[in-house]
């Protein structure tokens, strides 16, 4: 999806703000004892009072409203019977839909007492984000946010999931452009279009270099095993830089 007015802008700042909001309240909600369904019951609780819908409950008949993905899983684990423990790491995404207009965004966070190097992973996590949030501008190469964010993992030791992309999203969940790396990918010839709407979301490890699936059709995890964390914003390109969607109420 391609902005082509104020009006669309707004909207997707509605339903960014409220997949946003939804993850704060998970998270502020969630402790040990919980079980992710319970979890998921909250987080579902929320993108329906403030009129949205689950995208991937919507779109691919995913069994939940959010992925919640614990230690060993990586991305899109189902709600369930799962307890959640002290130490865990888990990682929410919420995207949803409003109005024909769909937002993305993911955060991980880890269940105190946490491992020094969770705890890093985490923070870092947060910051390779960032490092690739701060290539977005309209007129430069896609590929500048997987080479800046593969500069940073390999700077700080970490490595990267190169099976698990970004995407364009806006009018539907998944658009083009599509597969976009949060990786270096010397074959990513595309260029950031003024007003162009996708998600940034590296998924950053301490050792983990593919996602694979498991027993059901869609929970993820490591491969080889290790701690993993995926931090997740969808924005829009602009001459000045990136413009954030998914920021909860109280961040502008």
């Amino acid at each position: 999806m391609v902005i082509a007015n104020d009006d669309e802008l707004t909207k997707l700042k509605e339903i960014g703000r409220i997949c946003a909001n939804t993850i704060q309240v998970m998270a502020a909600a969630m402790e040990p004892g919980m079980t992710t369904l319970e979890l998921d019951r909250i987080g579902r609780k929320v993108l329906e009072d403030s009129g949205a819908r689950s995208a991937p409950e919507f779109c691919y008949q995913f069994p939940g409203a959010t992925c919640i993905s614990v230690n060993e899983e990586i991305a899109h684990g189902i709600p369930g019977a799962r307890v959640i423990q002290a130490g865990d790491l888990i990682n929410i995404d919420v995207s949803a839909e409003k109005d024909g207009f769909f937002a993305d965004t993911g955060a991980s966070f880890a269940m105190p007492p946490v491992k020094p190097k969770i705890e890093r992973l985490c923070r870092d996590g947060k910051r390779a984000l960032w490092v690739g949030l701060n290539q977005v501008k309209a007129g430069e190469p896609l590929a500048k946010i997987g080479t800046a964010v593969g500069a940073f993992a390999q700077k700080n030791r970490y490595t990267l999931v190169a099976n698990l992309a970004s995407h364009g999203v806006g009018r539907s969940l998944h658009e083009e452009p599509a597969e976009l790396s949060t990786w270096p990918d010397p074959s990513e010839k595309r260029v950031m279009t003024d007003g162009l709407v996708f998600t940034v979301e590296p998924f950053l490890s301490l050792g983990a270099t593919w996602a694979e699936g498991g027993d059901d059709a869609w929970t993820l995890y490591a491969d080889p095993k290790a701690p993993t964390v995926q931090f997740e914003h969808t924005v829009v390109a602009t001459r000045n830089g990136p413009v954030i969607l998914t920021l909860p109420d109280g961040r502008a």
